[in-house]
């Protein structure tokens, strides 16, 4: 019964994934009451266990023929887990326990085997990995001779490990594993040892075809988080403060279940006559401010990043003064500029830097700063600027764009507002995107408006 209905769900976000695709641009937010369908806790694990069961059989075989590599190992130990590790192991599993050990076997026309040495076996790792170590009397270093023994009797060509100059996600195997993996291992099979860190991250970075319409989904509760703290329902002018509001947020988060992998922020921009009105110290929120917010959610796995902006109106208006809506639409431009250069082979440097020229030959002012989104917020995949580089940025940003990814698409925009003398406004944006064979697309659109409180 649990199996069929885990089924039932996949296809369902199959279903969704393939119409999100269809979609120009998909600008619009849905406006689903997502808040309202967060599953709860004991009915996750067979969502996720079902992902992860058509991740490792397709993902991880595609993967290790990419980058020639036919026997990859993920070692670690309990507390010390390697960034891909908790990824690739079943619900309810927490943590590694005591040494850990999965094995991925391409074994060309015999098949594809993933194999686990942990010392627990399957109680640790899930049923989805066959066995290999069977004789705890010889402790933790039995696990490294069995490992061993496998490499000897199989002969892969290239062995990949988790080590890396560069990348974190790849990086996971600590020094002191790889040694004791060395001593078990014969003189000819250290020497086929390579870097596994382009499998880490292209395990980290592919996203599902049930895990791109799981992501609409997942962006569609923070749209309606936001659209709840950004309105009179949480915000009372003149009384309300940032910090209200931030632990507000904190408190949802917790009352629905979901986790945060970073504190929540609420900023205010004012005007320079409330300025001088108010003091620079003031957060309580005042009528005629810019708020902006910084959020991000993990539910299911998935990590989301998101900022939207809101007005206070002061009383008597409507609506946002038309230089502040001004600086929004140069915003919605350069997303829009940002996200037509996303060409599968092109690097995050060559992505950024042609939205950027194209962007100042339009008279936008802006920065660039998108990071790939995934299983971690700042997660694996290409950087495609930085705050502080806007002229390239060296390894990251020389990593290139694949298919079934995803990204918060990050920027900034700068423009003067006649309304407030002619000061600067600079407005962060930022939203969950996707990037397919039907190009980048926002998973669950993005406003081209300011939330508005009374």
């Amino acid at each position: 019964m649990k199996k069929t209905w885990v089924s039932i769900i996949l296809l369902v976000f199959l279903a969704a994934g393939t119409a999100v695709g269809t979609q120009s641009r998909n600008w619009s937010m849905a406006g689903a009451r997502d808040v309202e369908n967060i599953l709860p806790e004991k009915d996750r694990a067979a969502v996720v266990n079902g992902r992860l069961a058509w991740r490792l059989d397709n993902i991880v075989p595609e993967l290790m023929k990419r980058e020639g590599i036919d026997l990859w190992l993920v070692i670690n130990r309990e507390y010390n887990e390697d960034p891909v590790y908790m990824s690739m192991v079943s619900e309810p599993a927490m943590n590694a326990r005591r040494l850990s050990i999965l094995l991925f076997h391409d074994r060309g026309e015999a098949g594809f085997k993933k194999l686990t040495a942990n010392w627990h076996g399957t109680g640790s790792s899930g049923p989805l990995y066959e066995p290999i170590f069977k004789d705890r009397s010889k402790g933790w270093k039995g696990q490294f001779e069995t490992v061993a023994a496998y490499i000897r009797e199989h002969k892969p060509r290239a062995i990949g490990l988790n080590f890396s100059e560069h990348w974190a996600f790849g990086d996971g195997l600590s020094v002191g594993l790889m040694r004791e993996l060395e001593k078990a291992l014969d003189p000819a099979d250290r020497k086929k040892i390579v870097s596994a860190e382009n499998l880490c991250i292209g395990w980290l970075e592919t996203r599902s075809p049930a895990e791109l319409s799981l992501y609409r989904h997942l962006n569609g509760i923070a749209h309606d988080i936001i659209v709840e703290f950004f309105s009179n329902r949480v915000i009372v002018p003149d009384v309300t403060t940032t910090e209200n509001v931030v632990w507000w947020i904190r408190q949802k988060f917790t009352d629905l279940g979901l986790g945060t992998w970073f504190q929540p922020s609420i900023s205010i921009q004012r005007s320079p006559e409330d300025q001088v009105r108010y003091g620079r110290g003031d957060r309580v929120i005042r009528r005629g401010d810019i708020l902006h917010c910084d959020i991000g959610i993990s539910y299911l796995g998935l990590s989301t990043d998101t900022q939207h902006n809101a007005y206070v109106l002061r009383l008597g208006e409507e609506d946002a003064p038309a230089g502040i809506k001004e600086v929004l639409r140069r915003g919605n431009r350069l997303q829009e500029i940002f996200m037509d250069e996303f060409r599968a082979g092109k690097t995050g440097n060559e992505i950024y830097l042609a939205a950027l020229k194209k962007a100042r030959a339009e008279g936008i002012e802006g920065r660039i700063y998108t990071h790939p989104l995934g299983i971690h917020g700042h997660a694996a995949g290409p950087t495609m600027g930085l705050t502080e580089a806007q002229e390239g940025v060296p390894v990251q940003g020389d990593y290139p764009l694949y298919e079934n990814t995803c990204y918060a698409i990050e920027l900034n925009v700068s423009h003067t507002v006649p309304e407030w003398g002619g000061a600067k406004v600079t407005l962060g944006l930022e939203d969950g995107g996707s990037f397919t064979k039907d190009g980048c697309l926002w998973l669950d659109g993005y406003p081209r408006f300011f939330h508005l409180i009374r």
